[in-house]
């Protein structure tokens, strides 16, 4: 019998852990994950958007918008790649992340720093946004490559 040849490439296998990671977040709006791997495609470490460890999720805001900033969740949230970033606890030089949605600017600087040299998101939705340009020009200025990876529809029931 021949081996199957319908199985996840590298690429799709780590979006989808990817987004495995993303269902974590308890953000009712927007739910993001991150993976970084080694030249060894070795998981190095994951993360997901939410809150400081030990800020309770249920004391604090998850508003898109309010008139008073500090009653949306955009002061608190730990984005998923500067969470992956952190979990890393070593040297990321060389290293990949795929991550479900493009990184913003401020995760740019922290991929940029972390020496992370790849970049593969599933997401690019806010792709005209100054944050998002901002972070394109600086990932491309610096040598880091990004690219779209199509995520596989995978159904996960409770």
């Amino acid at each position: 019998m021949p081996k199957r040849t319908d199985y996840l490439t590298w690429p799709e296998y780590f979006i989808t852990i990817a987004q495995v990671c993303a269902m974590r977040s308890k953000d009712p709006n927007t739910q993001v994950g991150a993976v970084i791997v080694n030249q060894n495609k070795e998981i190095i470490a994951t993360g997901y958007n939410g809150l400081p460890w030990g800020c309770n999720d249920d004391d604090y805001p998850w508003e898109n918008n309010h008139k008073n900033w500090l009653e949306t969740k955009y002061p608190y949230v730990v984005h998923a790649e500067a969470n992956a970033i952190i979990h890393a606890h070593q040297n990321c030089q060389g290293f990949s992340l795929y991550t479900t949605l493009f990184p913003c600017c401020e995760c740019a600087k922290l991929i940029i720093q972390a020496g992370i040299k790849h970049v593969f998101y599933s997401n690019d939705k806010h792709n005209q946004k100054e944050e998002v340009m901002a972070a394109k020009r600086m990932l491309k200025d610096v040598g880091v490559e990004y690219g779209l990876v199509a995520a596989p529809k995978i159904v996960f029931e409770r």
